[in-house]
């Protein structure tokens, strides 16, 4: 998955659960900025940064390793 599509799916999401960059960004402790550039695949975020949003939104990252 690259930037654009996790940007996508994380905006997908929030729409989802109905709620706005701002409700979003506050639950996640983030800036309102780094949400929105992490959702138009603008941002290379730190992964504590990711975890947050992931977490606001109720979803889990999985880290595991793609094998062939």
């Amino acid at each position: 998955m690259d930037a654009a599509q996790l940007g996508a799916a994380l905006r997908t999401r929030r729409r989802e659960l109905d709620l706005t960059q701002s409700e979003t960004a506050d639950l996640a402790d983030v800036s309102i900025r780094v949400l929105s550039d992490l959702e138009n695949g603008r941002e290379t975020v730190r992964l504590d940064i990711l975890s947050a949003v992931a977490d606001a939104l109720g979803l889990s990252l999985n880290l595991g390793v793609q094998r062939p």
